[in-house]
């Protein structure tokens, strides 16, 4: 058992065969570039949101903000458990991102394509981008999907 920010999860080995390839490559096609387009679903109150979309778009990304307050809703919909919601709820290349995750995970993510559905940095953690000027310190990013929830990054 883990626990990152007074939340709570079982996880599994992160080191579980997954079976499926970081890149598909399709004969005759030519291999996709991973996007720099993400959607975030956020409270229209919070400005944290705001300043991590800023922080988003600093490091390349072009962010479209949707205001939505039942964004804690559609993120579990999406599969993000309920005890590991972020602040937001993001949307790239078919991943979610629930949360201020630092633009160097998600550049893994897009890099290495998991066979998960996403990834979530649980609550508003005070030294992660969008609550502070800059990520300092660790920060524990969890992977969730069909097999459960796992240990993605802790950095």
């Amino acid at each position: 058992m883990t626990v990152a920010g007074g939340i709570a999860f079982v996880t599994l080995s992160a080191a579980q065969d997954t079976g499926r390839t970081p890149a598909t490559d399709t004969a005759g096609t030519e291999q996709t570039v991973p996007s720099r387009q993400i959607t975030i679903w956020r409270d229209p109150s919070c400005g944290c949101c705001d300043a991590y979309a800023e922080y988003l778009e600093g490091n390349g990304y072009r962010v479209m903000r949707i205001d939505d307050p039942n964004f804690d809703r559609r993120s579990v919909e999406a599969g993000v458990p309920e005890q590991g919601l972020g602040c937001h709820l993001a949307k790239i290349d078919g991943y979610y991102v629930s949360g201020l995750v630092p633009a160097e995970i998600i550049e893994r993510l897009m890099t290495e394509k998991p066979d998960i559905t996403g990834i979530t940095l649980p609550g508003m953690p005070a030294n992660a981008p969008g609550m502070a000027p800059a990520k300092t310190g660790t920060l524990k990013t969890y992977a969730f999907g069909e097999d459960g929830v796992t240990v993605y990054a802790d950095e």
